[in-house]
């Protein structure tokens, strides 16, 4: 009896496993069938068409603004994954090896704010920016980039810090190294998983997020690809469906490669400072 439990339960495991997966790559093939499709329509008779065509890829780089958009960007992502990096690096740094009042509440504080969604901040964000002159420029957008990235971020790299012997850093200090030194010979090497982590999260959110710049970026030649790909089909007389899920499918690839590289790094880096808070 079970033995027939057990069998069950991993059936059952299975088939949400199997469901999971169908409902996953059921929408990617269905994009890009409808980016083969010939024609503008978004409802297609075959996931694959019969006569599936390129052409929306050659129209989409050739006569619109897609290559402008992905230079954009990629321009941002770049930016804001070495920012962000820093900034949650030398953030959980501090937090991990020193100790300093008001410590316990700076790290509950940062906990507190991955409650709350980015976009309630929205409007005391543009303010922001519009006071300090940075509003409709990249430099804007990868600032709030990168704040918001040390809220999560620094909980993740500083439970792989607390995993890293203090004995290896006293062992700089002895031999006349800073802190600074032990963070970039010893830490910084020993948390390439973690590190790699933050900084593919903040590679790729630009090309993920389309709230802040549409209210950040106002010019068109700054605009990001998912602003000029929502352009695309935002009107009833502006409706490109296939051009629209040709940029889709461009826009992933590149994502999705980058994941399965990085596959083995992300893994570590969110498991390996799950043991200490």
């Amino acid at each position: 009896m079970r033995k027939f439990k057990d069998n069950l339960t991993v059936t059952g495991i299975y088939l949400v496993f199997i469901a999971l997966l169908v409902a996953t790559v059921y929408p990617i093939l269905w994009v890009i069938g409808t980016s083969l499709n010939p024609g503008q329509s978004l409802l297609v008779s075959r996931m694959i068409p019969d006569h599936p065509t390129f052409a929306h890829y050659a129209e989409l780089i050739k006569q619109t603004d897609f290559v402008l958009w992905y230079r954009n960007t990629v321009k941002i992502a770049l930016v804001n994954a070495v920012v962000s990096t820093t900034l949650v690096a030398a953030t959980a740094y501090a937090f991990s090896r020193f100790r300093f009042k008001g410590r316990q509440q700076g790290l509950m504080t940062l906990l507190i704010l991955q409650m709350f969604p980015g976009f309630l901040s929205v409007m005391a964000l543009f303010v922001l920016l519009l006071q300090t002159k940075l509003l409709d420029t990249h430099t804007g957008l990868i600032l709030i980039y990168a704040g918001g990235s040390v809220s999560m971020g620094t909980w993740v790299m500083k439970g792989h810090f607390d995993t890293i012997p203090k004995s290896l850093e006293e062992a700089v200090f002895i031999d006349g190294g800073s802190h600074a030194d032990a963070f970039f010979k010893i830490i910084f090497p020993l948390s390439l998983p973690a590190v790699t982590f933050v900084a593919l999260n903040s590679f790729i959110t630009p090309f993920m997020d389309f709230i802040l710049p549409q209210i950040v970026l106002r010019s068109s030649e700054k605009m990001t690809l998912a602003q000029g790909l929502y352009s695309m089909v935002a009107t009833e007389t502006n409706s490109s469906f296939t051009l629209f899920a040709a940029g889709a499918v461009l826009v992933a690839l590149p994502i999705t490669c980058l994941y399965m590289y990085f596959q083995k790094y992300l893994i570590h880096g969110i498991t390996a400072g799950a043991d200490k808070g």
